[in-house]
């Protein structure tokens, strides 16, 4: 199960990583909260984070009364193309479900999702999807899923006075960005999924590690984290290089990482994984000594042989599909080719948290419905708890505020737009080169 913790309203909320919670608690790696994992004894000293949560007065008044004839548009830009092609499908998906479910729903509101591709670093596809959107009045626009990409528009959209959302940009480099208060996730930044991965490897009893780590803000970020947290728990990175997106050969970084003779070897990629893999595992380097992230956390069932990468672990934000209980049955309903739901909950979620902002601004305007956002999530530390939209429409209506929990888990947006409760997964890779939850 996942564990969450919520500090209350006027408390200081700070970020504590369960550390060594893998062989202790076997639950989920992170707590975010003032009070939790206090008593536990770290591998390591948990990095912090603290954010003054809102008083309940410091955001609009939800108005009661019935809402019609709200028409929200939203558009996406999600990887139909590119290194991280294999998240559009549940991602859009996601987003489907919960259109569809809102309309379904018959209560004033009626969601229309235009659906566009981000590509990659390596084309201007974002862009261009981006200028089309944005000539059909979007008020929102869900992604990019790679954080490289929504660097490249997070101007042209937010500068547009339209609200960037992204199910899964992890970058820290959003968190102080000046967005003028549009950009908002539902993924948690990688100063968590660093700080997991490094104490992961640390307690498989790894002493040193290489980094192989692709050259944006995603990669050399969550590189830095990772480092950070492998070496407070006493290891030592002997080794990252980097690599381009769009580069054909990775021949010079692994023979300057595997000179090293690291114990374990960390890649922090997108689709580049189906080449470092094979080439490291025929350099010696078996599944037990490596590591994945969310960027490359695939299956790879189609493209390695049987057995390859048996004892790989990976980290992965969001809750496992056991806990997502008849979600993914209904995600299968919209794409029945679904193998992989990785990011389809937080995409929902996305839409749902502006869908609910909206309904309780009773706007579609991008500026009213970014005003409620924090506020429909828990942000007032007020309001009853609601997981569906009817359920929290209802609350709305009566102008009441609601704490909108998701299939992502608490999803209270902070002052930057960050989520302040997440969960990270851990993985491990089976013979047939697919993966399981073993937290």
């Amino acid at each position: 199960m996942s564990a969450f913790a919520k500090a209350s309203a006027s408390r200081s909320r700070t970020l504590k990583t369960v550390l060594g919670g893998i062989a202790i608690v076997g639950v989920s790696a992170l707590v975010l909260s003032g009070c939790a994992a206090a008593e536990e004894e770290p591998a390591a000293e948990p990095s912090t984070e603290t954010s003054t949560e809102a008083e309940a007065g410091d955001f609009a008044e939800i108005t009661a009364g019935e809402r019609t004839d709200l028409e929200l548009k939203v558009g996406t830009i999600l990887p139909q193309s590119g290194g991280l092609a294999f998240l559009g499908p549940p991602e859009e998906a996601g987003v489907a479900l919960a259109v569809k479910e809102i309309n379904e729903a018959g209560l004033g509101i009626n969601v229309e999702a235009i659906y566009r591709d981000s590509g990659d670093t390596t084309t201007d596809t974002a862009t261009v999807s981006v200028t089309d959107l944005l000539s059909q009045d979007v008020s929102a626009i869900i992604g990019a899923a790679s954080s490289g990409v929504s660097l490249t528009v997070i101007d042209q959209i937010t500068g547009a006075g339209v609200i960037q959302f992204s199910p899964a940009n992890t970058s820290a480099a959003f968190t102080d960005y000046d967005d003028q208060g549009l950009f908002y996730r539902t993924a948690p930044s990688d100063t968590l999924q660093g700080e997991v991965l490094g104490n992961l490897i640390a307690e498989d009893g790894h002493a040193t590690l290489g980094i192989l780590a692709l050259n944006d803000a995603y990669g050399t970020g969550l590189a830095e984290y990772t480092t950070e947290a492998f070496e407070a728990a006493g290891g030592e990175v002997v080794a990252t290089e980097l690599f381009n997106e769009g580069d054909a050969s990775f021949d010079a970084q692994i023979s300057a990482v595997t000179a090293e003779n690291p114990d374990a070897i960390a890649i922090i990629s997108f689709d580049q994984a189906k080449v470092l893999t094979p080439a490291l595992v025929g350099g010696g380097y078996p599944g037990d000594q490596l590591y994945f992230v969310d960027g490359n956390l695939a299956d790879f069932s189609a493209d390695f042989e049987p057995g390859l990468i048996t004892g790989a672990k990976g980290t992965l934000p969001g809750l496992d599909t056991a806990t997502l209980g008849d979600f993914t049955d209904r995600l299968l309903e919209i794409d029945p080719s679904l193998t992989d739901y990785s990011y389809a909950a937080e995409s929902y979620d996305a839409v749902m948290a502006i869908a609910l902002a909206a309904y309780a601004a009773n706007s579609t305007d991008p500026a009213d419905i970014s005003s409620y956002l924090r506020q429909i999530s828990g942000g007032t530390g007020e309001g009853e708890t609601v997981t569906d939209f009817a359920s929290a429409a209802a609350l709305i209506v009566e102008g009441e505020q609601i704490d909108f929990d998701g299939y992502s888990g608490p999803i209270t947006f902070d002052e930057h737009g960050d989520p302040t409760d997440a969960t990270i997964g851990i993985y491990e890779y089976n013979e047939g080169n697919t993966y399981d939850r073993i937290n």
